[in-house]
């Protein structure tokens, strides 16, 4: 029984031993992102491209509801078959407004594509920094607080490592 008792306090100081060596740290991508130039850059292009996009999507459904107005004021005085072929032109207008709204804005858009080429290498660097920071300092995890899945709740700012990510990367925090 002494024996069980000192063989459990013994794997018990152990592994409280092992786990004060892990350490620890977070980091806030949005706010490392935010102080980088070229983000900022990134960003604003990606925001004046979508804009231009949505004016353009817009202007095509301006267009549809002027033909649908239009044809629902001269209905009266049209045929059949003339109702038939403005309705057709109508739909089609729409289908193609709808297939330059997927191609802009879909899941594999022109809006993702262009993301990928501006922010991806960004998020890219900011990785490899975080990633040497963690080798050279021995960190066992480094959690990021900006992440929608993060499982962190309350943070002590004394171990934000995001000023250190920015001077790896070659900035300095503009000051608030």
């Amino acid at each position: 029984m002494k024996l069980k008792i000192i063989l459990l306090l013994t794997i018990t100081l152990i592994a409280a031993s092992s786990m004060q060596a892990q350490r620890y740290a977070f980091i806030d991508t949005d706010y490392i992102l935010e102080q980088i130039p070229a983000y900022q850059e990134a960003q604003a292009e990606i925001d004046a491209q979508a804009e231009k996009w949505q004016k353009q999507i817009q202007a095509r459904y301006d267009e549809i509801e002027k033909m649908y107005t239009a044809y629902k004021a001269e209905q009266v005085l049209l045929t059949p078959d003339m109702k038939k072929v403005k309705e057709q032109e109508i739909i089609q207008k729409e289908k193609n407004a709808k297939d330059f709204q997927k191609q802009k804005f879909g899941v594999e858009g022109d809006l993702f594509k262009l993301r990928q080429e501006l922010i991806k290498p960004i998020q890219e660097a900011v990785f490899e920094a975080v990633q040497k920071m963690a080798e050279q300092k021995s960190y066992a995890v480094i959690f990021d607080k900006a992440a929608s899945s993060s499982a962190i709740i309350y943070a002590s700012p004394k171990y934000d490592q995001s000023e250190e990510i920015l001077q790896r990367l070659g900035f300095t925090a503009e000051s608030e």
